[in-house]
């Protein structure tokens, strides 16, 4: 191979729907080179090369991996992150990855032993851990504005529309129609690690049903539940409350109790920062609540040009620093794995009447054994003697005169899919 003529650290994106925004980010920030990209739409990615000069783009993944690449960033479909990582680690590639982190627990056995072999960085790539009030009340919590962790909840509520719904997953077994509600659990659980710098213990799941009443259900190839809600012990002790689904308003809300305070981002104005401490807790003088708009505290400008609040900018800058240092990123593939694996172990106890389920460190051999070659999955590609239905109620089914009509609907919404 020719020597670079660049320092810059070059990267390549997989899927350029969501990561169009990565590609984006890495092509204009300092330092970094978008070398490549990779999607299997032919029509969209060739589009996107020519908007973007110098940008080899490739239909087969195992081909971009041969390019001239420092690192490779994961957009592709959620549940074939794994599979993908673990070829980028063993061809000498830093990995950053989106959610989830992967399918099943035997994959996670098999992502943190390729990690640990390649001795590359591996980062989960989790926006909502780096939006600006998440990294505030993160700057609070660590200063002990308001004392040790006691209680959190985590909220992100997504609903959509049919036409949305259709549009994002346009063939009947993509990965969205069938994901189990549980699995999508880490926008809601990545602040309160990254705020508090605690680790989940133990989960109890819970499963809001499938609703026939919900159109963005009932109308389109959605066979997986409608919301579920996540009870985790932390290890100091503490416990942390998620819910998120398609419930009927969107939020995006996180409230953390310390022995001394509570603060939270208001409901009616995302933004905005409030923080509560009672009259006792305080001195003479101070105010008991404080409401304000936080600023990034670094790297303003640039983060506010991002998308997700920042979050985006943040995440592609902790990852091309973790490989300019060698110093891991906040979330490793240690918490990646804790936090992913809460869908999956969260969606056994839905199972099996909320019972709680031990969530492994991943750091320890022993832990890690019971796990090898699990491959318990709703994905229809492995459906079989063992495995679970994408809902709690059983097989969802859906009736051919609604699959013709929603197959009609997608070739109009999706003209770049091969439907």
């Amino acid at each position: 191979m020719a020597r670079r003529k660049s320092k810059n650290i070059r990267v390549g994106v997989y899927g350029i729907g969501r990561g169009a925004s990565f590609a984006e980010q890495a092509a204009a920030m300092e330092g970094v080179e978008l070398a490549a990209v990779c999607d299997q739409r032919e029509r969209p990615l060739q589009e996107f090369v020519r908007s973007h000069p110098g940008v080899t783009g490739y239909t087969d993944y195992r081909k971009m991996l041969e390019h001239d690449l420092d690192a490779v960033v994961l957009a592709n479909y959620c549940t074939e992150h794994a599979p993908a990582a673990i070829l980028a680690l063993q061809a000498g590639k830093h990995v950053q990855s989106e959610s989830i982190a992967m399918k099943t627990m035997g994959e996670a056995v098999d992502l943190v032993r390729a990690v640990e072999a390649s001795g590359k960085t591996y980062m989960y790539a989790e926006n909502y851990a780096y939006m600006n009030f998440t990294q505030e009340m993160a700057y609070l919590y660590q200063r002990g504005e308001i004392g040790e962790f006691r209680y959190a909840e985590g909220e992100y509520v997504h609903p959509v529309s049919v036409d949305t719904k259709i549009a994002l997953s346009p063939t009947f077994d993509h990965w969205r129609n069938w994901i189990p509600a549980t699995y999508y659990c880490t926008h809601s659980m990545s602040p309160i690690m990254y705020i508090t710098g605690l680790r989940p213990v133990k989960v109890n799941g819970f499963v809001i049903p499938y609703d026939p009443k919900t159109p963005a259900y009932s109308e389109t190839y959605q066979r997986s539940d409608l919301a579920s809600i996540i009870m985790v012990q932390m290890e100091n002790g503490g416990y942390a409350k998620l819910l998120f689904g398609s419930l009927e308003k969107h939020y995006v809300w996180y409230r953390i109790y310390g022995h001394k305070g509570e603060m939270e981002n208001s409901r009616t104005d995302g933004g905005q920062l409030l923080v509560h401490r009672e009259p006792w807790n305080e001195k003479p003088g101070e105010p008991n609540d404080v409401a304000y708009h936080p600023e990034f505290r670094r790297f303003h400008d640039l983060a506010e040009r991002s998308g997700h609040g920042g979050g985006d900018f943040f995440m592609l800058h902790e990852f091309i620093e973790a490989i300019r240092t060698g110093v891991p990123p906040y979330f490793d593939i240690y918490r990646g794995l804790q936090m992913s694996c809460l869908g999956i172990l969260a969606y056994k106890s839905a199972l099996n009447n909320n019972m709680a389920i031990d969530v492994p460190s991943f750091h320890d051999q022993k832990e890690l054994a019971p796990y090898e070659g699990d491959n318990w999955s709703c994905d229809p590609a492995d459906a079989g003697p063992g495995q679970p239905w994408p809902s709690v109620l059983g097989d969802i089914k859906k009736p051919k005169k609604l699959r013709d009509k929603v197959a009609k609907r997608a070739r109009e919404l999706r003209p770049d899919w091969d439907l």
